[in-house]
């Protein structure tokens, strides 16, 4: 019988040991051993000096060993508050089945005390700390849209942190712990591993000092003007560097899920719109280079002018009669605009769009950007062409247009935008480096030349001087179009694209700007309000850049006490019909401030002064048809 026995157990240990001897291995491992995934630390982001603008840093996290837990709700409970989570959430997630759940990722320095010290105190069991990499930026908002954010699991998912995941983000390795038959770790030596190199680091063409004067530019004019949003671009247009690129709404990154997830989005990338008469810059570019105008060409604006049953009014519903063409481009007069694009014919206004880089993303290195839209030729009606030449029926994102004004200030070579200045590894050592890239040569230099001093004439005689940024010469142009709806199907009633493009010191060009305010309440002319943030930002960042004054001829050192020319402001002529509840527009010009202001209550007209003396210019041409409470600037010069 002994015998027996000895023979039977023999054989079951054999069977063990050689047929079943991987499965029970299997499970003794199971059983014994946690495997864990971590993430190395993620690479750094600095700007283009080497300021930090989004680092990692090691915290602490909490997890749980529910096996370990003889009171899942008591210890909810006495954790919900020290960790500012809900008492259920932490109910559940210690009631799995397990030997291992997180409870609570990166705490901060305040919430890892508080749970540690009431661990030691009272001899928890079943939680313990693991050090993560936690993502931080040291400067909150500044260029939050352009860095983006990351995730829990550390992954990019907005701005650079997206769409350099690959690069930035460091590897997951796999760590074993092992146990003993209760889930408890043997030792903390058995961790042992070669911990691995966090992931490369990202250097911008970002500016940090040029970033903040953007910034706190684009916060005085949403102030001011109520906006719904608003983005400012600056950018080099020799090399296509972006030295700055900010948006508003704003949010910090460093808590994101506090924010809108609206307020993510990158207005300078990710939003279209009509540039309106920032447009006409390049309808006279290539109206030029296709030689179907000539700068000194005489046109006769009478107003309006009718295209295929569409009536194109100028922007301030006056007419200026005979003028040379030069002086269309520096009062911005939609008819003289809407004649060049008739010559230009269809074909060629969208065949230049595209060599302006218009209706197709410009590839630089951020998620999210949209291609704009250009109208088909098979599509296009004459009025269609017609309205095209003064910035309608075309839509684009703002770093597209400020890309393809850049061009004018580039000789006409068109250069493709880049946002990554190089890539390091974690020892320092350049891994690539982003050089410029010419795209397409546009326009003529000479074409370009010639645009550059007709736009330099918008601030110095026409309606950008707002703009003008003291002791430098800038050229520009400004930009006033409807608001498209954001389904695309038509225009907000009542709601307007103000902006301005500019570039300078003209002698030398080195940086270019764009301004975009959102539906503005109140006045809403692009050079109103979206040319004095222009002014303000670049009167900064010109000393930022080191960049030195120009060489101001007489023409545009004006006497002391005294202001450049105003834009003649012409009568319209008086409609034959006057709409319900408007009435014609008082004529206010060589009038003192006190006789203006009177003037314009007795017709319940509000008015806002620029400069002092005599009324030399009104934002309402007289006899244009207006309503009561409507808000009139009106410009005053010594005499």
């Amino acid at each position: 019988l002994l015998v027996g026995l000895l023979v039977l157990l023999a054989g079951r240990l054999a069977w063990v040991q050689l047929i079943d001897g991987g499965a029970w291995s299997e499970r003794a491992r199971e059983q014994l051993q946690e495997s864990r995934s971590l993430q190395t630390p993620r690479g750094a982001i600095y700007d283009r000096t080497g300021k930090e603008l989004a680092i990692s840093h090691m915290a602490k996290s909490l997890y749980a060993n529910p096996r370990e837990v003889k009171d899942p709700d008591a210890l909810a409970k006495k954790l919900a508050p020290l960790l500012a989570m809900d008492e259920n959430v932490l109910r559940d997630r210690l009631k799995v089945k397990g030997a291992f759940i997180w409870l609570k990722r990166t705490l901060e320095p305040a919430e890892y005390q508080r749970v540690a010290a009431v661990i030691e105190r009272e001899k928890i069991r079943g939680l313990e700390f693991q050090e993560e990499s936690r993502r931080v930026y040291p400067n909150d908002m500044l260029a939050a849209h352009v860095l983006g954010f990351v995730g829990t699991d550390d992954k990019g998912l907005t701005g650079i942190e997206m769409a350099m995941d690959a690069t930035i983000r460091g590897k997951t390795h796999k760590q074993i712990l092992d146990t003993d038959s209760k889930g408890i770790p043997i030792f903390k030596s058995i961790f042992a591993f070669q911990k691995p190199k966090a992931g490369q680091s990202i250097y911008l063409t970002i500016d940090s000092a040029i970033q903040f004067a953007v910034e706190q530019a684009l916060d005085n004019a949403m102030k001011r003007t109520s906006a719904q949003g608003a983005t400012m671009i600056v950018m080099n247009p020799k090399t296509g560097e972006i030295l700055a690129m900010a948006s508003r709404p704003a949010f910090n990154p460093n808590s994101f899920f506090r924010f809108r997830e609206q307020d993510w989005r990158n207005r300078a990338i990710a939003t279209i719109y009509e540039p309106g008469s920032t447009f006409k810059s390049l309808v006279a570019a290539a109206g030029f280079q296709e030689k179907v105008v000539r700068a000194q060409e005489m046109f006769n604006d009478t107003g309006a002018i009718d295209v295929g049953g569409r009536v194109i009014q100028n922007w301030d519903g006056g007419s200026y009669g005979v003028m040379p063409f030069s002086d269309f481009v520096k009062y911005s007069i939609n008819t003289g605009f809407a004649a060049v694009a008739q010559r230009m014919g269809g074909k060629r206004m969208l065949q230049y769009a595209e060599k302006f880089g218009l209706g197709k993303a410009t590839g630089v290195e951020l998620p999210g950007e949209e291609d704009g839209m250009l109208i088909s030729l098979d599509a296009m009606q004459p009025a269609d062409v017609a309205t095209m030449g003064i910035g309608q029926a075309v839509a684009v994102t703002p770093l597209q247009l400020l890309t393809a004004v850049c061009s004018l200030a580039n000789d006409g070579k068109l250069m493709k935008p880049h946002i990554v200045k190089e890539i390091r590894d974690s020892d320092g050592l350049l891994v690539s480096y982003s050089s410029p890239q010419v795209v397409r040569q546009a326009v003529s230099p000479e074409v370009a030349h010639e645009m550059v001093g007709l736009m330099e004439k918008v601030l110095t005689e026409g309606g950008g001087k707002r703009a003008r940024v003291e002791g430098y010469r800038f050229a520009g142009k400004t930009g006033t179009a409807e608001r498209l709806r954001d389904n695309g199907a038509g225009y907000d009633p009542g709601r307007y694209i103000a902006s301005f493009v500019g570039f300078g010191p003209v002698e030398d060009i080195q940086l270019a700007g764009l301004v975009v305010i959102d539906s503005p309440r109140g006045l809403y002319y692009g050079g109103e309000i979206a040319a004095p943030v222009f002014a303000e930002a670049m009167t900064q960042i010109v000393r930022i850049a080191g960049v030195r004054p120009s060489q101001l001829p007489a023409a545009f050192q004006p006497p002391k006490g005294t202001q450049a020319p105003a834009a003649p402001v012409r009568a319209a002529a008086p409609p034959a019909v006057i709409p319900a509840g408007k009435f014609a527009m008082p004529d206010v010009r060589g009038r003192t401030i006190r006789e203006t202001a009177l003037l314009l209550k007795n017709y319940g007209l509000s008015m806002i002064p620029e400069g002092s003396g005599i009324s030399v210019r009104q934002s309402v041409a007289p006899n244009a048809p207006v309503t009561r409470g409507t808000e009139i600037t009106v410009y005053f010069e010594p005499r």
